[in-house]
């Protein structure tokens, strides 16, 4: 070998060298900076919320405001503007105040549920001025995940969304897609709210696949996920709750304590029930609270409201920054007269969401005492 090849080889050594060293300093630079890509098929752990506090949601079941069709004699007095004022002081009290608007709100238009003439047909819709007492009351998020949401069709699901976009309020579950998941930034937290029910429009409560999906995706860009969901069965006979998929006139409703643990696994911290206009008891499950019918809450009007059908709850939840329950309180109340919700003071609302708690439930049933405070049980 001449002296040139000899040289020629030492710089061919020393350049692969220099390469493979630049190379390994890359790597090393990017695992510490954590820039390094994760592969998609990898869980990835959530980050630390910015404020580690606790985060309190305050949730309630149905709200239906008073309905001028066909006719105005289902409106509230004073034009709704009372309706909530008695537990106003409870629900803006909350970082979050969510309940399910279990009609849309739009002005106008005939429901494609009802025959010409009928006056009783099961379609409603409450005034778009209305938005103004729900935000007055402190609701930050609605669901709009229910059999109730459609009455008037598209239009009236576009003018629900525009009028609790006019005062601040987010709104979940109204439709499968863009409107499937509401996201709110609280106390240096990203929560995310998706809305459930039985019927194709939403996402629906009985296919399990899609529901783990969305859990999952809300996961990634959030530290709070808060499933909500419109299923079971309905009125006093279906206060309990089955492990099997419940139906209604032959519509399934969802396998609740299924569907719950699902979402749950899949990321899902709390999960707020609604649907059988009655009450039901409420289960823990890996840390994370279930509550699997808040019932009835301002339902004005329209219903016979007598004894279960008339008593509702303001559940409040504490959770910590990685979304474990970690307390709350039940605030027991009732609608009087045609459907105002007023807190109740007798308890009858908590003893009953306990005792359904204990029969449902057994071990995994959160500890509920005579003041509504929930704790989970040691």
């Amino acid at each position: 070998m001449n002296a040139f090849m000899v040289i020629r080889n030492a710089i061919f050594a020393s350049a692969a060298f220099a390469a493979v060293f630049a190379l390994l300093l890359a790597c090393q630079s990017k695992t510490a900076s954590g820039e390094t890509p994760v592969q998609p098929s990898e869980p990835q752990a959530r980050a630390t919320p910015k404020n580690t506090e606790p985060l309190t949601i305050a949730a309630v079941g149905d709200i239906m405001l008073g309905s001028p069709f066909p006719n105005e004699s289902r409106m509230p007095p004073n034009d709704g503007a009372d309706l909530l004022k008695g537990v106003t002081p409870v629900l803006s009290a909350a970082d979050i105040a969510f309940g399910n608007l279990e009609a849309p709100m739009t002005d106008s238009g005939v429901s494609a549920k009802c025959r010409p003439g009928s006056t009783r047909c099961f379609a409603f819709r409450m005034p778009t001025r209305y938005n103004t007492y729900l935000k007055e009351a402190g609701f930050d998020v609605m669901s709009l995940a229910n059999n109730h949401a459609g009455d008037f069709g598209d239009k009236g699901r576009a003018d629900t969304r525009a009028a609790l976009d006019a005062v601040g309020i987010k709104h979940a579950g109204s439709d499968r897609t863009q409107f499937s998941t509401a996201y709110l930034d609280v106390k240096g937290k990203r929560v995310a709210f998706i809305g459930f029910a039985h019927n194709s429009v939403v996402p629906n409560v009985n296919d399990l696949a899609a529901a783990r999906s969305y859990v999952i995706e809300a996961d990634k860009q959030a530290d709070i996920v808060v499933v909500s969901f419109h299923g079971g069965a309905e009125g006093s006979g279906a206060q309990n709750v089955p492990n099997r998929t419940e139906l209604y006139f032959g519509e399934a409703r969802g396998n609740l304590p299924l569907f719950s643990r699902t979402v749950i696994d899949a990321g899902a911290d709390l999960v707020l029930g609604h649907g059988p206009h009655v009450l039901r008891g409420m289960e823990i499950y890996k840390d994370r609270l279930i509550a699997y019918s808040l019932g009835n809450f301002c339902t004005y009007g329209w219903f016979q409201l007598a004894g279960e059908t008339a008593l509702t709850v303001i559940l409040e939840a504490k959770l910590d920054h990685e979304g474990r329950f970690i307390g709350g309180k039940l605030h027991s109340g009732k609608q009087e007269g045609r459907g105002i919700p007023v807190l109740d003071p007798s308890g009858e609302a908590v003893r009953k969401v306990r005792a359904l708690s204990e029969a449902d439930f057994g071990p995994n049933a959160p500890k509920i005492d005579d003041n509504g405070d929930v704790s989970v049980k040691k």
